[in-house]
């Protein structure tokens, strides 16, 4: 029997409560707690109403705890499969196709910096600053995102990169964290950090030829993928972690990185 406001309403508080808590609410459910106790338990802003929501559809529509539980655990799985789902995009800058239309990277890579909510890794070449870049990078670290990018440095590039520094195009970013690949000289001559991907929340992974410049974002014939869910975004963001841990990278040394 289709129950509208009670599926609406349940759908609703996954969605304030999120997946993690959402088992939170289940269990009070399957247990057959009173509604005061589990506005109770789940007594967090912006989560009271759409709880209080339920419980009232629960009552107008006779729909007993132990299926509502059900439902809340069935759709929160089924939300839950729809993130973890792997979708795999090209983006191409430059020239469009009738089969292929270019979408701007300086379009794609701002919308990944806009949809990190936790952390945010970087790796470039070349960088320079451009106001669009600047701007989403400046937002992320005042929502308080976990903001680091690795860089080259002119010394590692031996001669390939010319002017400032890679990392001055981040200097209007306060709290952002600057690394660099420690080479060893003896061992890693010649060697370049010529990554250039960026990975938001571990889900969401965009990588791809261009650097942090406006002319690579803009201008140039560049190409990546846009990777969204499933291993690859969170296998990227725990090797860079990792290689900061082992001190392969190193927060770059005009820069202090606070612990």
């Amino acid at each position: 029997m289709s129950r509208p406001a009670f599926e609406t309403a349940a759908e609703a508080a996954v969605a304030a409560l999120g997946l993690s808590r959402s088992k939170d609410l289940a269990g009070l459910l399957a247990q057959g707690r009173t509604r005061e106790r589990i506005l109770t338990e789940l007594a967090t802003p912006g989560v009271g109403e759409a709880v209080a929501a339920l419980c009232d559809a629960m009552e107008s529509e006779s729909v007993p705890s132990p299926e509502a539980a059900a439902y809340v655990r069935g759709y929160a799985a089924a939300r839950r499969q729809a993130r973890d789902a792997v979708r795999v995009r090209t983006v191409w800058s430059g020239p469009s196709t009738p089969g292929v239309p270019a979408r701007a990277t300086a379009q794609v890579l701002i919308e990944v910096i806009d949809e990190a909510r936790h952390e945010l890794l970087a790796m470039t070449y070349a960088a320079r600053a451009y106001p669009a870049l600047t701007r989403a990078l400046t937002e992320a670290v005042h929502r308080g995102v976990r903001t680091h990018v690795v860089v080259e440095t002119l010394a590692g590039a031996g001669g390939l990169l010319r002017g400032k520094e890679p990392a001055d195009a981040f200097a209007a970013v306060p709290g952002l964290r600057l690394w660099a690949w420690a080479r060893d000289p003896a061992e890693q001559i010649r060697s370049r950090q010529h990554a250039k991907l960026a990975v938001a929340d571990r889900r969401t992974l965009f990588l791809g030829s261009a650097n942090l410049t406006e002319s690579a974002a803009r201008r140039n014939i560049e190409a990546g993928v846009l990777v969204t869910g499933g291993e690859a975004p969170r296998r990227a963001a725990e090797h860079i972690v990792e290689l900061q841990r082992l001190g392969v990278l190193r927060p770059f040394p005009s820069r202090q990185v606070p612990d």
